[in-house]
């Protein structure tokens, strides 16, 4: 069994499901349901005709260009899933219908519910392919056929668990926002630097809201936070690749000295529950970016859509000054100002010394 797992390239294994296919889902999110959700709002804002209008209609539903890249989330995410898992060609195309089906049958939590059924068609698929004089019919097959299989047994609960553990979040944010600002923001500020991917997990649970609000905080305090406490050693290529890029290229270091971790931890612990009491900051665009942080600007972009998408529903009556002064402190000047005031004391206490943030 071993050699035929090894043969069919399966690994079983924290680092292949929980950060090689987890990090290719929230690709396959970027490039559906986020760039979507991006075309609809710049369409809007600038009121671009043709992406405003209705340019499909499929089973009585009305789509906007980005309506149909958001329509294709399952699939991309599936696909890039497959991507990362290395299935080849027929395993992978295949994945498409698996998603679809995953995404549509896991409801509201459809993004874990595509994690957990791809990741188990893919393997099935690279068990059986090549296998047979057939394989052009059995492995689409096999693939299909687990996919769709799991998808009407575990997609459904599983959409419902992801969704009532996001609730639960939103739920206690909203009612305790100064102890949950600070945990959520700390906790998914640690998985966006961690090798794992924070905007899956953001998007598995359905985080937005107040809880969304302090996840974007906790995100750019780990980013901007390494990007300037770093800046002597790295310079502006540093300050670029980490405060737009990712704070991951630090994992390195802080494997070498933990306590490069402390300064961007503990401005995540303050800007939390700044972000939540107050300026009252709330990610109620796509939950994939309440865990982008500044990575090209997503998380700000996403706050601004879910605005742009309140003052639509008359949920908010404008986007006033206040929002943008928020955003802006939240996002780029507390998160560099408390970085470095904390930095500095590590420093003085030795813990830290210059080199350690070397990349």
């Amino acid at each position: 069994m071993k050699e035929f797992l090894k043969r069919k390239d399966i690994e079983i294994s924290l680092k292949r499901y929980g950060i090689d296919a987890l990090g290719a889902m929230a690709q396959g999110l970027f490039c559906s349901l986020l760039i979507g959700t991006i075309i609809n709002t710049i369409g809007t804002q600038f009121h671009i005709p043709f992406l405003m209008q209705t340019v499909a209609t499929i089973a009585g539903v009305d789509y906007t260009v980005g309506g149909l890249a958001t329509a294709m989330s399952g699939p991309a995410m599936a696909v890039a899933i497959g991507y990362a898992l290395k299935c080849p060609p027929l395993v992978l195309f295949s994945m498409i219908t698996v998603g679809f089906a995953a995404n549509a049958l896991g409801g509201a939590g459809g993004p874990l519910a595509v994690l957990f059924v791809a990741i188990l068609a893919a393997e099935f698929g690279k068990a059986v392919s090549k296998e047979t004089k057939v394989d052009i019919l059995v492995t689409p097959l096999v693939t299909i056929g687990v996919g769709i299989f799991f998808s009407w047994l575990i997609a459904p609960p599983l959409g419902r668990a992801a969704m009532w553990v996001g609730n639960l979040i939103m739920w206690a944010t909203e009612l305790q926002p100064f102890l949950m600002g600070i945990l959520v923001s700390v906790l998914v500020g640690v998985a966006l630097t961690l090798p794992i991917s924070s905007a899956a997990i953001c998007a598995a649970l359905q985080l937005t809201g107040l809880a969304g609000g302090a996840a974007v905080a906790g995100c750019c305090a780990q980013m901007v936070g390494f990007a300037v406490i770093s800046f002597k050693e790295n310079k502006w290529g540093g300050l670029v690749s980490q405060g737009i890029g990712t704070s991951m290229l630090q994992m390195g270091n802080i494997i070498k000295n933990p306590r490069v971790w402390i300064a961007p931890i503990v401005a995540s612990a303050i800007t939390g529950p700044i972000a939540t009491c107050v300026f009252g900051l709330r990610m109620n665009g796509a939950p994939v970016s309440s865990g982008m942080g500044t990575c090209g600007l997503v998380g700000q972009i996403g706050v601004y859509t879910g605005w742009v998408k309140d003052v639509a529903e008359g949920s908010k009556a404008a986007i006033t000054a206040f929002d943008w002064f928020g955003l802006v402190m939240i996002s780029f000047v507390l998160p560099a100002v408390f970085s470095l005031i904390i930095h500095a004391g590590v420093k003085k206490l030795g813990w830290v010394k210059d080199g350690d943030l070397k990349l």
